[in-house]
């Protein structure tokens, strides 16, 4: 039982708790006939130790540990239930009396979630964009379509252009010497991609197969490897190979090959129309996360440093599987983007607060609604799962349960009840989408070096077939 709740400092709490003597006797009790049976004292057969004997030879203490593991949780357990007390770490414990014949007292030292001070969060004010689609952003989609079925011809003859692709050997040098990591042999180069350092595919281009080159560079000032940063350098560079990217007319042909219609126009009209579904799907998206901003913006909370932190992590998780996705591992990201781990964390430091505001606000809003998910309503999410997998519900449920992520879902769906709350509370003005400016055709592939090595994050990579089933595995593995 609780015998004293005391508030140490801000959103940290001490719980002193007290278990009754018939359970410590009993704790230790079954602790002993646990213990015995691994000790082994001469004169006595092995599990046969009087409990008198074996504390007098070992110490009491030795049948504390144990008896603790008995206590301890399901008690720190009790007085949570009781108090309503909703901890966002684990607990640090302090034992303060365990012994045959008294109660068990200890301390438990807790970070808590905050309280939060809610402002108006019913019929707030926000925009929503009409959904619309437009000739170039088809035009984008079906140019991304030839991109993806392109065809690299070798170039026997003539230099390498911007958009060629290129196998490369190199090895690279610093005062002469080679450093690590600066070698490759049959490295497929792009032109044009910005993936390497300023300045070196620059200096391919106009090369011929089978020609050497020497290409001069200096690392930027702001390299991971610190060794190499701001460092002149030179490579040599061997053109194996030149391939040039053949896209495919544009025409009924086309539309058979890539899809399952017989024309252009039908396959240009089903695209339009999926378009526009994403184009309204992505509205109320935004649409909900400026509602949910305004709505947390009025709230005052102090945020915990411990729920940033966890939130942080997150981001840095979701960050890695996009890269995962693409093809590139963290490392590889922070050496082309002159960045360490810990730059990347506090580039995303504000987001990760903005997030836990939210999630604070929301769970806030949740309980004075009294917004719950029911067991029914979480069945019929997993079956919804498994259908989605072509899968058994049972098998959907054993995996979700084994990974330990039936509270996850089962919070998800909560604060998807509290969103959509808001949003029908909401008064919801419908305006006309800014038109954006957008970039020449032609330019589409191309991206500064900054982009490219120190932006927010690299751009995405096509959708192809591979990494569609590579994210519904994924999905499965974490769902």
């Amino acid at each position: 039982m609780l015998n004293r709740l005391e508030t140490i400092e801000k959103n940290k709490v001490k719980l002193e708790i007290e278990v009754a003597s018939p359970d410590v006797d009993t704790a230790l009790a079954k602790a002993y006939r646990k213990v015995v049976r691994q000790v082994n004292l001469p004169g006595f057969r092995k599990g046969k130790v009087p409990r008198r004997i074996l504390e007098s030879r070992f110490g009491p203490e030795i049948l504390h540990e144990e008896a603790l593991e008995l206590l301890v949780p399901p008690a720190y357990e009790e007085v949570l239930n009781e108090t309503d007390i909703s901890p966002i770490g684990q607990p640090d414990f302090e034992l303060i009396q365990i012994e045959e014949g008294k109660p068990l007292l200890f301390n438990a030292v807790v970070e808590v979630l905050p309280p939060v001070e809610l402002g108006e969060y019913k019929g707030v004010e926000v925009e929503q964009e009409e959904a619309s689609v437009d000739e170039i952003q088809v035009d984008q989609h079906l140019f991304m379509l030839r991109e993806q079925n392109a065809r690299l011809i070798p170039k026997e003859e003539g230099e390498a252009e911007e958009g060629d692709l290129l196998t490369i050997d190199f090895k690279g040098f610093i005062d002469g010497e080679p450093f690590e990591g600066g070698e490759a042999e049959g490295y497929s180069l792009e032109l044009g991609s910005k993936i390497f350092i300023p300045g070196f595919e620059e200096q391919l281009v106009g090369a011929s197969p089978e020609e050497e080159r020497e290409v001069k560079v200096t690392f930027p000032d702001k390299y991971s490897k610190e060794e190499l940063a701001g460092k002149e350098a030179f490579f040599k560079v061997t053109v194996k190979q030149i391939k040039k990217k053949h896209l495919p007319e544009l025409d009924d042909e086309f539309a058979k090959e890539v899809s399952d219609f017989d024309t252009l126009e039908e396959m240009k009209d089903d695209l339009r129309e999926k378009l526009l579904n994403n184009a309204r799907e992505e509205s109320k998206a935004r649409m909900e996360e400026a509602l949910i901003g305004k709505i947390a913006e009025k709230a005052e909370v102090d945020l915990p440093q411990t729920l940033v932190e966890r939130q942080l992590d997150r981001l840095i998780g979701e960050f890695e599987n996009y890269l995962r996705y693409q093809g590139m591992a963290m490392d590889q990201f922070l050496e082309l983007a002159g960045k360490k781990i810990e730059e990347l964390r506090e580039e995303r430091r504000e987001e990760a607060e903005r997030r836990t505001r939210i999630n604070l606000v929301l769970d806030a809003i949740a309980k004075k609604e009294g917004i719950d998910v029911e067991d029914s309503e979480l069945d019929d999410k997993i079956a919804s799962i498994a259908e989605s997998y072509n899968d058994s519900t049972d098998r959907v449920r054993e995996i979700i349960e084994k990974q330990g992520r039936l509270p996850v879902i089962r919070e998800e769906m909560r604060i998807r009840k509290v969103i959509d709350l808001l949003v029908s509370e909401a008064k919801i003005e419908m305006v006309k989408k800014e038109k954006e400016k957008k970039e020449p055709q032609a330019d589409q592939g191309d991206s500064s070096a900054e982009e490219k090595q120190g932006g927010s994050e690299p751009a995405p990579k096509k959708n192809t077939g591979a990494e569609v089933k590579a994210e519904i595995a994924e999905k499965e593995e974490n769902e």
